[in-house]
């Protein structure tokens, strides 16, 4: 298992960010945008067609690139030496918790370190990003949480054998994987070297799911207790049957928490 980290340039960097900016996204999605760059006037930006707010993004950040583009490949050096410095923990740590031996799968991961502080992941193409103002621990913190979704889905893909098509936003199997990955990032080889774990730093998940139930229970404690008590292709099947028995509950507290 291996992580190249890499400038991907801006014109990457540009439609990763015009995508999230799309009409349909909630401010939840749209907002942090604004947030990290000041140069951007939100007001000013909404008044305008999603043609214009779009060309105007792309000037103003495209100037600000600019004057971060040494910044972004200081990153890339300094990311990838501390990936090397975890790499061998955080392999043994995914084998045990995934029953394979993580050494001889995704070798080919690749990093992009990104203006954009919403930090996708691509799962056929083994490629995720990570924002630019990560330190490097919390550059490995990021990584080992979209890592885990990687293996998650090729262990998933191998028991179900179902479509790639089906884990992506908002499907049922993505807002399981986004859960999970609390419980599986508590061993102490991966926690420890994750700066935003656990959840007074930060969370290593999305906040929203913290006070999420069904009935009377929190979901990521039923979760949790499941993965402690369950190999982990049997997990995968309980946990989902979980979640498709309370999805109306799941979705109703996601789309209240994304407004």
């Amino acid at each position: 298992m291996n992580v190249t980290f890499a400038n991907p340039g801006v014109d990457y960097m540009l439609q990763q960010i015009i995508l999230v900016q799309a009409e349909y996204e909630s401010a939840y999605w749209t907002e942090p945008l604004y947030g990290f760059y000041p140069q951007l006037d939100k007001a000013y930006a909404n008044s305008l067609s999603f043609t214009d707010r779009k060309s105007y993004i792309e000037r103003t950040l495209r100037a600000a690139y600019d004057d971060l583009e040494d910044i972004i490949q200081e990153k890339v050096a300094a990311y990838s030496q501390h990936w090397a410095n975890c790499r061998e923990q955080i392999t043994l740590a995914l084998s045990d918790a995934f029953q394979v031996d993580c050494a001889d799968i995704l070798n080919d991961l690749r990093c992009n370190i990104s203006m954009n502080p919403i930090q996708p992941r691509f799962l056929r193409e083994h490629c995720f990003d990570i924002f630019y103002l990560n330190s490097e621990k919390g550059a490995i913190g990021v990584s080992i949480h979209e890592i885990i979704h990687f293996v998650w889905f090729s262990v998933w893909n191998q028991l179900f054998g179902d479509s790639y098509d089906e884990y992506e936003r908002p499907s049922l199997k993505w807002i399981l994987s986004e859960m999970v990955v609390e419980s599986i990032m508590k061993d102490s080889r991966l926690s420890s070297i994750n700066p935003y774990f656990p959840r007074e730093q930060g969370g290593c998940i999305y906040t929203y799911f913290f006070d999420m139930k069904a009935g009377n229970a929190l979901i990521l404690d039923t979760l949790d207790k499941m993965y402690s008590s369950m190999p982990m292709g049997e997990f995968m099947k309980e946990s989902y049957a979980y979640c498709q028995k309370h999805e109306e509950e799941i979705r109703r507290h996601i789309q209240k928490s994304e407004g």
